[in-house]
């Protein structure tokens, strides 16, 4: 299968892919993105990457360095992060009174103090930089893909969710599914600065911490100095609110993980394995042929919608790629539509019975025991005091 495609991996402000610059995956040399909202620098590191732009390293010190040889990580997507503060919003934008649920003006002064106390507070936040609570990262799509989630789909996202990430939050089976997390507990590394540029540790590098300046202003909000314990305290309600992302202020985030092959496109959990592209690729039932299939990973505002950064990982068939890498036109301009459902199944059908494979697979999948083994393989290394805390 995985013959059959080719990845190009691409970064830009927004969700145009025809706006976004190439990454040179594997390399140091950084991919710079700014908009009227942020600036920011990238690297993305692919463990065994046979991809776009031709003659790509395929791999990158950054996999040798601890502590992602011990994690045995497959990628990373590393971003020097440095929001700006916003135009203020017009004047036809600002209410002049508060409104009840039904419309209705409120007229209680108890509710309005603490209303306007609250606001403030916001507001107070707001003018120094992004809230905790609405900076988000994770993945989107603009097309359901609930007619190819493969069987197991749910329990993986019940393990990612136990073990990698308990702040996701999500609906993949939406007309516009996601699943996004807050980013300072999502991201692995947090630093607060502008961390490292170390060609032979791949690039970009960021310790968890901050340089001077940044130890400050982290111990100011509360946060824990190291990585696990600050994504574990991000999830509080209280962390949310303290935290701050500063305009003006550069941070250094980096997302990594063993758990997502893109040498073979699955997704490699404890306990089991989850064959990605079999599916995404058209052999499961309502599932159609298309010419490319994107996966996206999304920096946005919660409250705003406004979006920061967005990187792509993009599969192009190979007969939709030049001998120099250039990918044609047709492949570039978008993807056909889901075909009605009759259409897909028939089409299954007629490729080898895709539909019939796939519920055979469903039959065969006992969540019991993949649960089983994930919670034995992951016992010896400490999920229970992961799992077992409440978080908002």
């Amino acid at each position: 299968m995985t013959d059959k495609y080719i990845i190009r991996v691409t970064a830009g402000a927004d969700y145009d892919v025809k706006k976004h610059q190439v990454i040179p995956v594997n390399q140091a040399d950084t991919v710079k993105v700014s908009s009227a909202l942020m600036d920011a620098e990238i690297n993305v590191r692919v463990q065994d990457y046979a991809g776009l732009p031709r003659n790509s390293p395929a791999t990158s010190p950054y996999f040798s360095a601890e502590p992602h040889a011990y994690n045995k990580d497959r990628y990373s997507i590393a971003l020097r992060f440095t929001p700006k503060q916003p135009p203020p919003p017009s004047a036809s934008s600002k209410s002049g009174s508060k409104e009840g649920a039904d419309g209705d003006d409120v007229d209680d002064e108890d509710n309005d103090d603490e209303d306007d106390e609250d606001d403030a507070e916001e507001e107070e936040s707001e003018a120094k930089g992004i809230r905790a609570a609405d900076l988000q990262w994770g993945n989107d799509f603009d097309h359901p893909i609930r007619d190819r989630l493969p069987p197991g789909f749910g329990t993986a996202m019940n393990i990612v969710k136990w073990w990698i990430d308990p702040g996701l939050e999500g609906d993949a089976y939406a007309d516009s599914p996601y699943l996004y997390g807050p980013a300072l507990s999502s991201f692995n590394a947090v630093h607060v600065g502008p961390g490292e540029h170390d060609p032979g540790r791949g690039g970009l590098w960021f310790d968890e911490g901050g340089d001077e300046d940044g130890h400050a202003a982290r111990a100011g909000f509360g946060a824990p100095a190291d990585a696990r314990a600050r994504m574990k305290w991000a999830l509080r309600a209280d962390a949310k609110d303290r935290w701050v992302w500063e305009y003006g202020r550069t941070y250094g985030l980096d997302f990594f993980n063993p758990y997502l092959d893109f040498s073979e496109f699955s997704l490699r959990l404890p306990g089991f394995t989850l064959p990605i592209m079999k599916y995404w690729d058209g052999q499961s039932l309502r599932s159609p042929k298309r010419r490319s299939h994107v996966l996206r990973y999304v920096l946005r505002n919660r409250s705003t919608a406004e979006t920061y950064l967005v990187v792509t990982f993009t599969l192009y068939r190979r007969e939709d790629v030049e001998e120099d890498g250039t990918v044609k036109q047709a492949a570039l301009d978008g993807n056909p539509l889901l075909p009605p459902a009759d259409e897909s199944a028939a089409a299954a059908e007629k490729e080898g019975g895709g539909g019939k494979e796939a519920a055979k697979e469903e039959e065969k999948f006992d969540e019991a025991e993949v649960l089983e083994e994930a919670r034995r393989r992951l016992s010896n290394v400490g999920v229970e005091d992961t799992a077992d805390d409440d978080v908002d």
